[in-house]
C-alpha cells in the first residue's frame, strides 16, 4: 500500500496527462496481477468494483473521529489542517503519527474494505476503520480515507487508469486503448480489465455485457443560440429535453431494472415501470428519461411532481395513482447480445423503433396502452404523438405505466430549430437536444456530438460544501447552502455562491438532516460538509469577484432544485463558468 500510496503522491505532484499514465502504468506492471487488479479499482477512486452493489456505509463524521483519536490532536488542530487541505485524507496524512510495525499491502486493504461493508452497526464498521488506520502509515492512511470517502484529488480519472492499462499489457500494440475499454465497460470492473489484459485475452469474445450493471451515460455540451446548435455537424437530430431524471433501462430474460445517472438502481422508485419492459423482443439496454406524466393530456408534469417519488424505498398505492411515469427512451446502447454503441444514432435509432413499435399494445389492469402511429418518430415541427387509452377508466390511469418512444423532429435552418425549441416548452419540457446522427455513442464523454439549449441566461450544477442555520421560522434547520464548481487544473472545488431559497420547507428539513450525518468540521452556526449534494441553481447574472476562491460570484442565486440523479463528479466547471460570464450581454 506503500508504494500505491506513493505513486499517488508522484500522480498529484504533476498536472502532464502523459506522466500520470506513465507513472500510473509503470506501478501496475511491477505488481503481480492480484494486486494491480485492486489497485486499478482504487486508482479510480472506487473502494470496490463498479459492478458490485457493495458500499462501505461508513461516514464522514464517524472517519473524522477515527482520525481525531488516532491523532491525539485537539478540534482546533484538525480543523486547521482541514483549512489548509480541503479533505480529510490529507488531514489523516498530516496528523497521524508514525509507529512501529505500520504498513499494509493492497490486498489487505481490500479485504478489510470488504470487512467493513459486511459489519452491521456503525459501531462495528467504526472499529474495523480505527484498526485499519491504526496499522497503515500516515501516508498509506492519506489514501485509504480518500478511497473510503471516494475524494481521490489526484487528477486521475477512469480514463487515464485505462490508458495505463493499455500501455502497461498493450505497448505499441494498436487498438490496445479501444479493447481495454471495451472490456472496462462490459464487465464494469477496471480491476478484470487488469486481468484480462495482463492475460493477453482483451479482444476475447468470451467476453461478455454484464447486464443489470449500468454503463457511462453519454453527455451534452450546452449551446447558447439555434445558430451554434446547427454550426457542428450537417444532419441534425433534434429531440425536446425532458425534465426528468437520467435513467438506463437493463432488460433481460423477463426482468427489468432501472439506473440512474449515478449509477444507483432506482427500480424500487418506479416499480410500475419494470412491467411495461418486460415484454421487449429480445434483451436490451436503452438510454432515457423518467418523467411524471399526464396520460390524460400525454404530456409531461414538472420536475417538482417527479421529486415527490424519487428515493423511495416502498411507493404507496396513493402515489402510483396521482404520480404516474412514463419512461421515454431515446437511445440504444445493447440488444440481442450486441453492443451497439459505436454504431452511428441513425442506426440505433431504427434499432429503437424496432424494439419500441409504434402499434405495439401492451395491457394494464384490464386496459389497453397504444401508441397513436407517429410516436416512433415525429417530422412535424410542432406535433407530438399522444397516448391513447382504451377501455380504461379515468381512476386506472395513474396505475398504468408506458414506455414511450421519445418523438425526433428534423431541423435544417436555425428558424426551424428556433420553432421546435418553442414547441418544446409549450408542451413543459427544458428545451431542444440536437444530435449527430452520424455520432457514436460515447459513455462520459460531454463533446459536441449531443447539444443541449435551454433560453434562460444559464443554470449550474453546484455541489454544496457548507451549511448554515437559518433565520425566522428557518432558526432551526440548515438553510443556507454554500456551494462550488470544479477547477479541472486543480482538481478542486472553488466556492461560486451561497444560496437559500428554492426548496420546499420538507426538502430543507430532509437535507438537514443528511447535513448533520455528513458534517466534517462543526462551527457552531456553520457546517463544512461532506461534497455530495448537487443543486441545480439558477442566478440573474454573474460577476467578477474576489468574494469566493472562484474569482466569480452570482448575483442573486437561487435553488431550482436538488439533483439527486447526480453525483458530485458530475458538477460544472470554471470553464462552464468563464463562458458564461464571458456571454452574458454587456
Amino acid at each position: 500500500m506503500q508504494r500505491l500510496a506513493t505513486a499517488c503522491e508522484a500522480i498529484a505532484g504533476t498536472t502532464k496527462k502523459l506522466l500520470k499514465v506513465g507513472i500510473v502504468a509503470d506501478y501496475l506492471k511491477s505488481r503481480a496481477t492480484d494486486e494491480a487488479a485492486v489497485s486499478a479499482v482504487f486508482l479510480s477512486g472506487r473502494a470496490f468494483p463498479a459492478w458490485e452493489e457493495t458500499t462501505l456505509q461508513i461516514g464522514g463524521r464517524s472517519l473524522w473521529r477515527i482520525v481525531a483519536d488516532l491523532s491525539e490532536k485537539d478540534e482546533a488542530e484538525l480543523t486547521a489542517a482541514y483549512r489548509r487541505h480541503g479533505d480529510l485524507g490529507s488531514v489523516a496524512g498530516e496528523v497521524l503519527p508514525e509507529r512501529a510495525a505500520q504498513g499494509l499491502n493492497v490486498l489487505e486493504v481490500e479485504s478489510t474494505f470488504r470487512r467493513i461493508a459486511a459489519a452491521r452497526g456503525a459501531a462495528a464498521k467504526t472499529a474495523i476503520g480505527r484498526d485499519l488506520l491504526a496499522r497503515a502509515t500516515p501516508l498509506e492512511a492519506k489514501y485509504i480515507v480518500k478511497i473510503m470517502t471516494g475524494d481521490l484529488r489526484i487528477g486521475l480519472k477512469e480514463s487515464l487508469v485505462e490508458e495505463a492499462i493499455a500501455k502497461a499489457y498493450g505497448g505499441t500494440l494498436a487498438g490496445a486503448l479501444g479493447e481495454v475499454q471495451r472490456a472496462n465497460m462490459l464487465v464494469s470492473d477496471i480491476g478484470e480489465a487488469v486481468r484480462l489484459a495482463s492475460e493477453g485475452k482483451l479482444a476475447e469474445a468470451t467476453i461478455k455485457m454484464r447486464m443489470f450493471h449500468p454503463l457511462g451515460f453519454m453527455l451534452a455540451s450546452p449551446i447558447d443560440s439555434a445558430e451554434e446548435g446547427l454550426s457542428y455537424f450537417a444532419e441534425a437530430s433534434v429531440e425536446d429535453k425532458y425534465d426528468g431524471i437520467r435513467a438506463q433501462a437493463h432488460a433481460a430474460a423477463g426482468e427489468v431494472k432501472f439506473f440512474s445517472r449515478t449509477r444507483d438502481e432506482i427500480t424500487e422508485s418506479f416499480p410500475e415501470l419494470p412491467d411495461a419492459l418486460a415484454g421487449l423482443p429480445q434483451d436490451a439496454i436503452l438510454d432515457g428519461e423518467i418523467v411524471a406524466w399526464d396520460y390524460a393530456a400525454g404530456r409531461p408534469r414538472p420536475f417538482s411532481v417527479l421529486q415527490q417519488r424519487l428515493g423511495r424505498k416502498k411507493v404507496s398505492d396513493k402515489l402510483l395513482r396521482e404520480i404516474p411515469v412514463a419512461f421515454l427512451a431515446f437511445d440504444v446502447l445493447y440488444a440481442g447480445g450486441e453492443l451497439v454503441m459505436d454504431r452511428p444514432l441513425r442506426e440505433r435509432a431504427r434499432l429503437l423503433d424496432e424494439l419500441l413499435a409504434a402499434e405495439r399494445r401492451i395491457i394494464h389492469h384490464g386496459g389497453t396502452l397504444r401508441l397513436r402511429s407517429g410516436q416512433a418518430e415525429a417530422r412535424s415541427k410542432t406535433g407530438q404523438g399522444k397516448l391513447a387509452f382504451e377501455d380504461q377508466d379515468a381512476d386506472q390511469v395513474g396505475v398504468a405505466a408506458r414506455i414511450i418512444r421519445a418523438p425526433v423532429y428534423r431541423a435544417s435552418s436555425p428558424e426551424e430549430l428556433d420553432e421546435l425549441f418553442a414547441a418544446a416548452q409549450e408542451r413543459g419540457n427544458e428545451g431542444s437536444m440536437i444530435k449527430d446522427l452520424n455520432s457514436a455513442y460515447t459513455p462520459g464523454k460531454r463533446g459536441k456530438s449531443w447539444l443541449k439549449m435551454k433560453r434562460e441566461l444559464a443554470t449550474l450544477d453546484v455541489v454544496v460544501t457548507a451549511v448554515e442555520y437559518g433565520h425566522g421560522k428557518r432558526v432551526g434547520v440548515l438553510s443556507d447552502y454554500t456551494f462550488a464548481v470544479w477547477d479541472a487544473g486543480k482538481d478542486q472545488l472553488v466556492n461560486i455562491g451561497k444560496a437559500y431559497s428554492g426548496l420546499t420547507d420538507a426538502e430543507i428539513a430532509e437535507m438537514t438532516q443528511w447535513f448533520l450525518d455528513h458534517t466534517l468540521e462543526d462551527h457552531g452556526f456553520r457546517r463544512v460538509v461532506e461534497p455530495k449534494i448537487v443543486l441545480e441553481v439558477a442566478f440573474n447574472n454573474m460577476m467578477r469577484s474576489d468574494r469566493h476562491e472562484s474569482g466569480y460570484a452570482l448575483r442573486f442565486p437561487r435553488i431550482v432544485r436538488l439533483r439527486p440523479d447526480k453525483s458530485a463528479e458530475d458538477a460544472d466547471t470554471i470553464e462552464r463558468v468563464r463562458e458564461i460570464y464571458e456571454q452574458q450581454p454587456g
